[in-house]
């Protein structure tokens, strides 16, 4: 902490103006970090560094160590996300934290912070090949509106009916990034990415038959993609497409905005 901010600090609490655990919880902020049960360091600067507040991977997680973490990011004024949430626990975290929201297709629970009522800046479409790619689709989606973003949902327009993908063009011109996610052999961020100008975020999934091999031949098909705009994140990894694109749609949004305010 700067000395001088750490004087203000000293000087508001002898004054009266501020509590204890007030004071507390902004050294805390200022260290950059808090411990949460003596099992977790939340990073309390990871929206500052990087636009996006911590996100909690909930696989192997018990229900009190997600509350624990998720309580202390709203103490101190963040949003929360929550990703591969057991829906026993999910339940729980719901009844913790209202205006939180359980996602049981993406698993996914969300509790938006402050960022949520700003304007919302940039456009993402998510695009899936099949119904059986939804649950990845739908953690990219999420994800991808906790970064404030506009998130459309094109799902089920996969290559072996490309005219469904053909007549739906005008939704994905007008994103900022997509993601695509697709199993089998994993063609479709192929075919997307040269029919749009922007970036296409290709999530492999490991929806398929026996030599699909959980999604690794879709994530070969994808590396060896034609098309020089696609580039791939890992097998099953939604939260990823989703991370990255709303991070590129969200700073064309910015940069869109700051044009706007700029006099001709």
């Amino acid at each position: 902490m700067i000395p001088r901010h750490l004087a203000q600090l000293f000087e508001a609490l002898a004054a009266g103006e501020m509590t204890p655990e007030k004071a507390a919880q902004a050294l805390e902020s200022h260290q950059g970090f808090a411990e949460a049960g003596g099992f977790a360091h939340v990073d309390l600067h990871r929206r500052s560094r990087c636009g996006f507040p911590e996100v909690v991977f909930g696989l192997g997680k018990t229900g009190d160590q997600i509350e624990a973490i998720l309580k202390t990011l709203i103490e101190h004024g963040q949003g929360c996300l929550v990703t591969r949430v057991d829906p026993r626990i999910a339940d729980r975290l719901t009844a913790a934290f209202p205006g939180g929201a359980y996602n049981p297709v993406a698993r996914t629970f969300r509790r938006p912070g402050p960022e949520a009522e700003e304007p919302k800046l940039g456009r993402v479409t998510v695009v899936t090949a099949g119904t059986s790619d939804l649950p990845v689709a739908e953690e990219a989606r999420v994800t991808a509106e906790a970064w404030n973003c506009d998130v459309d949902l094109l799902a089920d327009v996969g290559v072996a009916g490309i005219h469904r993908l053909l007549s739906r063009l005008d939704r994905l011109t007008d994103a900022d990034a997509l993601v695509v996610a697709a199993g089998m052999e994993g063609a479709l961020p192929s075919v997307v990415g040269g029919l749009s100008s922007c970036p296409v975020i290709a999530v492999p999934t490991s929806i398929g038959y026996g030599a699909s091999f959980q999604g690794l031949a879709a994530l070969l098909g994808m590396l060896n993609s034609c098309s020089s705009n696609v580039v791939v994140v890992n097998i099953d990894a939604g939260f990823n497409g989703g991370y990255v694109a709303g991070l590129i749609a969200h700073r064309a949004g910015l940069a869109r905005a700051s044009a706007a305010d700029t006099p001709s």
